[in-house]
This record gives structure tokens, sequence and C-alpha cells, in this order.
């Protein structure tokens, strides 16, 4: 039975789906005004997990995640630029795109965008004047009026009352609460800005993904996930929303992935720890990156630092070494290891304990490597399970060999090298063979020998 920890309730309830067979998630997606970094790598890879592992369990899962391409940032960014917003919204969704290739993070089922969603944004809103939780404000915007939503602060377990206690001096008077946000903003001069019953301009932030979400999965649902930071104000302003426009309960389960951190310290661009996915691609394979990701559990903090990514980079070269020499024939599983598997991840998406029995499997390989029979299923089981992270897809070889280094000790070099050295050791010249191999070293190629002469080598 598959346990998830709902922050709504802050504890791990068994899943049952709304619809027997049937899943719909729903996931805050990115910001479109620059390239992704690495704590949306996390979003993007932790979810993909959850999305594969319901697939694997037979769920007909519909999931959908969300891309914001209309706020602040993105007039701010474009305007910066001198481009077009919608020029700038486009060319950053296609580079998302290409981290997301890059990550094995396989596509969303359904991907709205907010500025394709302006009329159910504003339905939505009306609801929310019709049933006295909006109204206009002094400067023509539109806010949710949050004293009037009852339940407001069970998803983040803050009270109106401490929030109040909070405040600034300086709020802004076109509000009758200072606590109370904006659906729907005024717009201003050489602003995008669409048709609306309440005169030109566009969406809040918090109001897109209410509107998307229902749309797209209906009313209430069942799986609503994000980052940690997204918890409250705006998945709490999205329950205020949705149920208040509704009358209906929104989510059943919250699931809220932990914040990403840098040298233990958090990450910023003003501490220059900042990331992007692209950067970080350039020292490290993106099967490694995403194994960084999985060795810890999605609702823990992830401390980057390229000893973490290094340890990734040797605990995937040990599995992958194992799969070496035994590719894959038979199809048949070891279900002793899938059920521990299964037992991993039905825990609340425990991907470091699913992992720590991919490593069980490994080792049990590398014993089981002269016998076909026995390796065989091991070897099946592996690819298998892997599959389900979205790793161990790669043929061992070519990962193991990794990608060409940029100088003159090619694939071609490093082979005959390894033949000057099998010669040298049949001439019993073991001088020129350790030199071979210490030279090898140094330019970070390791090499692996074994019985009957046969040495393979790997980058290290």
């Amino acid at each position: 039975m598959l346990k998830i920890y709902n922050t709504l309730t802050r504890k791990k309830e068994t899943f049952t789906p709304r619809v027997a067979g049937k899943v719909g998630m729903y996931v805050c997606g990115m910001t479109v005004y620059d390239y992704c970094h690495i704590g949306h790598a996390r979003v993007m890879v932790v979810f993909d997990i959850v999305a594969r592992y319901f697939r694997y369990s037979s769920y007909d899962l519909t999931y959908v995640r969300n891309v914001t391409d209309i706020d602040d940032k993105i007039i701010q960014r474009a305007n910066e630029n001198n481009e077009d917003f919608t020029a700038l919204t486009t060319r950053f969704i296609e580079a998302m795109h290409e981290d997301e290739r890059a990550l094995a993070v396989l596509p969303v089922d359904i991907e709205p965008k907010a500025t394709e969603s302006i009329a159910d944004i504003i339905a939505m809103i009306e609801k929310l004047i019709a049933n006295q939780l909006a109204y206009v404000g002094t400067n023509g915007d539109i806010f949710y009026a949050i004293n009037k939503f009852k339940t407001y602060g069970k998803l983040s377990g803050k009270k109106l009352d401490e929030l109040h206690a909070g405040e600034r001096v300086n709020v802004d008077k076109a509000k009758n609460n200072p606590l109370d946000f904006v659906l729907w903003k005024m717009a201003k001069t050489g602003e995008p800005a669409w048709e609306s019953p309440w005169g030109l301009g566009r969406p809040g932030w918090h109001i897109e993904c209410s509107a998307m979400s229902t749309c797209c999965l209906g009313n209430h649902f069942d799986i609503h996930g994000g980052g940690m930071d997204l918890q409250f104000p705006h998945h709490e302003n999205e329950i205020a929303q949705s149920e208040g426009a509704t009358n209906e309960k929104f989510v059943n389960y919250w699931m809220h992935n932990g914040f990403v951190r840098v040298d233990d310290e958090k990450m910023s661009k003003s501490l220059g720890n900042f990331f992007t996915v692209r950067e970080v691609l350039k020292k490290y394979r993106p099967e490694v990156i995403r194994f960084f990701i999985l060795s810890s559990h999605y609702r823990s903090p992830l401390n980057y630092s390229d000893a973490q990514l290094d340890e990734a980079q040797t605990a995937l070269t040990r599995i992958y070494t194992a799969l070496r020499g035994v590719e894959m024939v038979n199809i048949s599983i070891d279900v002793s290891y899938k059920a521990r598997f299964d037992a991993a991840m039905d825990d609340d998406f425990n991907t470091p304990i699913a992992l720590s029995v991919l490593f069980d499997i490994a080792k049990a390989l590398n014993k089981a490597k002269a016998d076909i029979h026995k390796s065989q299923p091991l070897v099946a089981t592996l690819r298998y399970l892997g599959s389900v992270l979205g790793i161990l897809q790669d043929n061992s070889d070519t990962f193991l060999k990794g990608i060409e280094a940029d100088n003159d000790l090619t694939t071609e070099k490093i082979e005959q090298l390894i033949q000057d050295r099998i010669d040298a050791k049949k001439n019993k010249d073991w001088t020129i063979a350790d030199k071979i191999r210490d030279e090898l070293k140094e330019q970070g190629i390791i090499l692996e020998d074994a019985p009957g002469n046969k040495t393979t080598w790997r980058r290290k």
C-alpha cells in the first residue's frame, strides 16, 4: 500500500485515489524568464519519479505541470532585453524542455500556460466576487479577502492574528486588509494586458494555478505538488481561491519537496552560489545529477556540492561496473528484489532505500557473473527497477568510458596503449606495463584487469 506524507495533515497517509485506478496530479511549474537552476531540477526529477512510480504501479495518471509565462519578473526581463515578453518566454520554455530531456524527465501530460488560461482565470475571479470572497480595490485591482475564508492557514499552520502581528507599517492602501492578495492587476502603460469585466489587466500569480489545475483536473483532484517554498503563501492562497470559488475540497494530498542548499548554505545569486542546470551539466553527466537528487529523500534538504556530485558519480559507476559484460538477454526478474524496491517506494517514495536495493542487486551480480542462469535475472531486475527511477538505461561500456576528453587521448589511442601494455606483460616487461598504467591513470583512465589477459577501462 502506497503511503504519502500529506503536508495538509502533517502525517503519512495511505493513498486512496478519488477514482479507482486513476490519479490526477498537478505540480507548480517554472516562471520562465531565465534558465532553470538546480532547485528547479529537483522539482522536475522528484515529481517525474512520482509519475513514473504511479505508472509502474498500473495507475492511469494525468500529470499536469503549468508554465507561468506572465508576471512581474518576466515583464522586467523582457524590458531589460528590449524584446517582446512572448519571445522571452518561448525561448526559456524550450530551454526548460532541453534541461528536462537531459535529466531524463519525461514530458508531462498537460502543460497549461497562464497566458492561454485568461478566460478561465477571469471566470474564477467572477465566482469569488459572487461568493463575496473578492472585491475591487481603490486602485482598480481585484483582491481576495482572506478573512472571509474561515480555514485560511490550514496548509501552512499559520494563523491570521499571527500574520497581522508581523505586518509592515507601510501597507497597500488599496486593500481592505493588508494581508489580502491580488487576483487581477489593472494594466500599466507598456505592460501586456487582457480584456476583463474590470478593464484591461493581467492575472495575479496565485490565481493562475487555481484556474489551470481545476480546468485540467476538475475542482477536486488527488495530488498537488511543488517546492517547500511554495507552501505559503502560494499554495495556501490556491486553497482559498479554489475552495472559495467551487465550494468543494480542492486537493486530497499535498506534496512538497525540500530545499536545495549549496555547500550547506541557502542558494542565492547574492552569495555567488547560484547554479543553473546548464552550468552543472558542463561538469557532470545528466545521469549523475539525477542519481544525486535521488540519493536524498524528496522531503529532506538536498545539499549540493562538488563532493556530493563526485560521490554520486562513484556510486553510479559501481552499478554500471557490475553490469559490464553481462548485458540483458533474459527478461525475467527477481521478484524478491522487486518486493523490497516496491516496499521502499511505497513508503512515501523513499528513493534512498530503493537505491540501496539496486546496490544489493549489483553486489549479487558481481558474484554471479560467471553463471549466466544466476546473472541474467539480476541484470534484468537491475535494468527494470532502474528504469522506474529513470537511471541505468545506458550501455554500461558507453557510460564507463564516458565522453572523450578535449585532448589527444582519444578512445583509439587508449585502446592502443592498453594493447601495448598487454604486449609488454607478455614479454614480462613489467616496467613498461606499469608505466602505461600509471600514465593513463594520471589522465583519468582506470584500467581493470580480468582473467585471460583481458583489460577493460573506464574514465575516473
